[in-house]
């Protein structure tokens, strides 16, 4: 679609545009100031209005992450049906939003609403970064190893959460685990030599590992076992507990990943889970990983862990290994 679209001549200072697949945009404002901006916004995915609102929050927050940026503001983007739902669920989507944008440091300064029939919600957000520290999904190299910062089967379990079949605990864990932001993952980037980034969200962890392979040309090794998930996940895709966008993704990825012949279906569609405010996929090399990780494990509230490495480019973009 969008190359039917007639663009003007690229600005030299737009660092990322819409050109590439990186998960937001960066322009350049000065020698020091890169300004990065992103949107996203969604249909509710959990029963709680207030966890809704910080879930939105913190995946749309996400992205400047992402591209290494500091958040700065925010303008919330609401759909909602004020006559049937009244004002009070609002006000807590609206308050999970401000606490979770408070956490990440930066500011909501205004928004815009209309009355929809379906609730909807998310965010414009606005961080900033050096223009020589910006990261993007395009640039993984061969001798990288991957890291993932947040467990995969968000979508599995959110899923699972509209059937009534988690536990009150699972579906808390699920809720944390989504509403966790990226900061500390990025932040402590800083330290260390970084070639890529991108977040894992709607494409699951495959179809993001593909877009990083593809920008980057190389190809990438990922380790099954070796991927944090969510208990219960292979469990729950086993029982047929899978969201359709995880399996448009899977289909979409045919041809493009060879999983060994040990891996089930259900163990496929697991990789190729539909996630909301997932982890930061990350490639690095190998000798800077093993310190990110063991510092991120000890003060984070996920758990990151080191996933697969970075190849020359070969025919099959992934290869996944049991």
């Amino acid at each position: 679609m969008l190359r039917q679209i007639n663009t003007p001549q690229a600005n030299a200072n737009v660092l990322v545009g819409s050109g590439t697949n990186d998960d937001a945009g960066v322009y350049k404002l000065t020698e020091e100031i890169a300004m990065i901006q992103s949107v996203d916004y969604f249909t509710p995915i959990v029963d709680d209005a207030y966890d809704f609102g910080q879930i939105a929050a913190a995946n749309a927050l996400s992205d400047i992450y992402a591209m290494g940026g500091t958040v700065k503001t925010g303008l919330n983007i609401v759909g909602y049906p004020i006559k049937k739902l009244g004002p009070e669920i609002l006000a807590a989507i609206l308050q999970g939003a401000q606490d979770k944008m408070a956490e990440a440091g930066g500011d909501i300064i205004g928004g815009h609403s209309i009355d929809d029939q379906e609730p909807k919600f998310g965010m414009a957000v606005t961080g900033i970064a050096h223009p020589a520290r910006i990261y993007q999904n395009s640039t993984a190299k061969p001798g990288d190893v991957l890291v993932l910062t947040k467990p995969i089967g968000v979508g599995i379990h959110t899923t699972a959460i509209k059937r009534d079949l988690l536990e009150l605990h699972e579906t808390q864990l699920v809720t944390n685990t989504m509403a966790a932001l990226n900061k500390k993952a990025s932040e402590l980037l800083a330290d260390y030599q970084v070639n890529a980034v991108t977040d894992v969200t709607g494409f699951g962890l495959l179809g993001h590992a593909f877009e990083m392979s593809k920008g980057s040309g190389v190809s990438l090794h990922i380790s099954n076992n070796q991927i944090p998930q969510l208990d219960r996940t292979l469990e729950l895709a086993e029982n047929g507990v899978v969201p359709g966008g995880s399996k448009a993704n899977h289909s979409w990825l045919e041809g493009q990943v060879n999983y060994h012949q040990e891996l089930t279906e259900a163990q496929q569609l697991v990789l190729c889970d539909a996630i909301t405010s997932g982890g930061l996929l990350i490639s690095m090399p190998k000798g800077e990983a093993q310190s990110y990780v063991e510092s991120f494990n000890r003060t984070a509230d996920t758990t990151a862990a080191i996933i697969g490495e970075v190849k020359e480019q070969e025919k099959i973009r992934i290869t996944v290994h049991p």
